[in-house]
């Protein structure tokens, strides 16, 4: 499944948008993440559209996200030579998991550790349950792997939009108000921002597996 070279994915800041990574690249290590993949609908982006339009009066240098996931553990960094063995530690940890709903309909502002990004986000209102359930088995593996389990009482969410820096202050209050206000009048948006999970990924380095919930 993989070419003999060790070299994980080039640094080329131009490529992530000028972001700062969190920790350097170096030979033979991957960047990796486990998160619920969230396939947008049309009508998804849509509202997106109408929030993205709003939130940029506020903080023009807003940009939309290129794609849609609810995180099950922080970024962190493996081997190339761990990556199969902690693929398959997750997916026995994984296969007992049923697919279930949840929704994401609360508008939330984030930003990271570093307060180098700031991101707008629909936190789940249902759904938590199952979803601190999977981060339980995802930090047993991480700890496996002498590696760093997920935050303490997470909030999990989609991020919608990001920036650089931190523009908590210009977003929070009537903004924040504002698209809260979009999202619970948009049409249908009960139904639409209901979600089946079905399958959690991996991302390490350019590569990806999928693990599908019975």
């Amino acid at each position: 499944m993989f070419s003999s070279t060790e070299e994980g994915p080039e640094d080329d800041s131009t490529k992530h948008g000028g972001r700062i990574r969190t920790f350097p690249h170096e030979r033979g290590n991957w960047a990796t993440h486990i998160y619920i993949p969230y396939e947008a609908k049309e009508e998804f982006l849509d509202l997106l559209d109408v929030l993205l339009s709003r939130a940029q009066t506020f903080v023009p240098r807003l940009v939309q996200m290129e794609e849609f996931h609810l995180s099950l553990s922080q970024s962190v960094v493996l081997r190339h030579h761990w990556i199969l063995p902690f693929v398959q530690a997750l997916k026995d940890h994984m296969a007992s998991f049923q697919r279930f709903f949840f929704t994401a309909n609360q508008v939330k502002i984030y930003t990271n550790q570093e307060k180098t990004r700031t991101f707008i986000g629909l936190e789940v209102t249902s759904g938590h349950a199952q979803f601190l359930d999977l981060v339980s088995e995802v930090d047993r593996v991480m700890e496996e792997f002498d590696l760093t389990t997920f935050y303490q009482n997470p909030s999990f969410h989609v991020s919608l939009a990001w920036c650089v820096g931190d523009a908590c202050l210009q977003l929070e209050g009537q903004c924040l108000q504002e698209l809260q206000e979009i999202v619970d009048e948009f049409e249908d948006s009960e139904m639409l921002l209901r979600v089946l999970a079905e399958q959690v990924r991996c991302k390490s380095g350019n590569k990806f597996f999928s693990m599908p919930l019975k």
